[in-house]
């Protein structure tokens, strides 16, 4: 196996090189790519089998083996991804703010890639697929390093970006895969700053720290939802708790689901004994203040618990979920914002006042009026696949594609201009 730093200094000259490559070449590599998702699909379930066998050996949690599953439908909607960005507006070499000076100086902004990527992720494997995609097509390079848990599942998948790289006639050293689960080699990759221009982990909280505390590398960090829906007093109560059903149980285990609802206090009567039945229904553990559960006489169970310390600030990733009593709008957003990880939030209502408050007030990279959570994706919003959701201001915020992979530089054409 070759050095991080011999790795690090391939995956640099590669850079180099794919910004040149034509995007009919790179754009036939993830054609090509998805083809070949769809050929070795029964190898790839095999492979990811095995890694769902050592995991449950092992003891991972059920909500971890739902991240790591790969099933056909997965496979074939991975797939589809790649086809998608594929097809997207090719980002490189795209020129704005075009102007020309007083003094004849003709200016502009061009699109280039950011360089080196470094991903470090966990559990889920269509991460691998997702951010070779989107560095093939903006012409970036990029590292990957995909947790122990998924080491085989993550082996074949780059196998296939490799085979369609070498089918398009472009450098497979382009996308490289730390396949050595030995955590010695990410505190050496932390260090280098000359040949990787961006580290994005995408996992837990501890990840997020350490890379924040280790790295030499400019780190952009997200991916830990912790979300709000908050039901207005004139929300439609029905409507509103079909998107919380949505935001919660379509898929419990990923960053953009549903953590804590908000109801107004004007709606609890009505609204709780109607959320906790559907909740009840769809096997969600529902936490509720001790008052609460006081105040309306209800009985603790297996699917009603008192809410604990902590409780608000925690990323479920599972059937679990928090109701909480506020006042009113301004109540709702002091929660949010001592609460949220400004990854989702949203408020369901049908006062439009409402609505624009909370759209100003509410400092999340996607704010919603009337639409659930789970919309947070790059497909989703359009994108085709995303990198990672940045939780940050700098540079890039929420679902990060093509164009939150991309810087640029000043184009300035002159006439022999020498500056008087």
């Amino acid at each position: 196996m070759k050095t991080i730093l011999e790795l690090c200094k391939q995956v640099k000259d590669a850079s180099r090189i794919l910004p040149v490559i034509s995007a009919q070449q790179r754009t036939t590599a993830l054609q090509t790519l998805a083809e070949i998702l769809i050929s070795h699909k029964n190898e790839i379930l095999k492979q990811n089998q095995l890694d769902i066998q050592k995991g449950t050996d092992q003891g991972l949690s059920a909500d971890i083996l739902d991240r790591l599953q790969l099933d056909s439908q997965r496979v074939q909607c991975m797939a589809e991804g790649v086809q998608t960005v594929a097809g997207l507006p090719d980002p490189l070499g795209q020129t704005f703010d075009d102007q020309i000076l007083s003094n004849g100086l003709h200016i502009h902004k061009q699109r280039v890639p950011l360089g080196v990527l470094a991903v470090i992720y966990e559990s889920r494997p269509n991460v691998t697929v997702d951010v070779a995609a989107l560095a093939i097509k903006s012409g970036n390079a990029v590292i990957l390093r995909g947790g122990k848990e998924t080491l085989k599942t993550n082996a074949i998948l780059v196998d296939c970006i490799h085979a369609a790289l070498q089918k398009a006639g472009i450098p497979q050293v382009s996308v490289q895969f730390l396949d050595d689960p030995d955590h010695k080699l990410v505190d050496e990759l932390l260090t280098m700053y000359r040949y990787v221009d961006m580290l994005i982990p995408r996992g837990g909280a501890a990840l997020h720290t350490y890379c924040r505390e280790n790295s030499r590398i400019p780190v952009i960090t997200g991916g830990i939802g912790i979300c709000h829906l908050f039901v207005d007093d004139s929300a439609e109560l029905n409507k509103a708790l079909d998107v919380i059903v949505n935001a919660k149980v379509q898929r419990p285990t990923v960053c953009n689901a549903l953590d804590t609802v908000l109801v107004h206090e004007k709606q609890i009567s009505l609204f709780l004994p109607a959320l906790l039945k559907r909740m009840q229904q769809e096997k969600v553990i529902v936490h509720l203040p001790a008052e609460l559960i006081d105040r309306c006489s209800l009985a603790s169970n297996e699917l009603l618990k008192v809410l604990e310390e902590g409780d608000y600030d925690r990323e479920w990733l599972s059937l679990n979920m928090n109701v909480v009593e506020v006042p009113g709008l301004t109540a709702a957003i002091s929660f949010i914002r001592q609460h949220s990880t400004a990854h989702s939030d949203g408020i369901l209502t049908e006062n439009e006042e409402h609505a624009h408050r909370f759209l100003q007030e509410v400092d999340s990279a996607v704010v919603y009026v009337n639409a659930s959570t789970r919309f947070t994706d790059g497909a989703e919003l359009g994108l085709g696949a995303e990198v990672a959701i940045s939780t940050q201001r700098l540079h890039a915020r929420g679902p990060m594609g093509l164009q939150e992979l991309m810087t640029y530089k000043w184009i300035v054409q002159g006439n022999y201009h020498v500056r008087v």
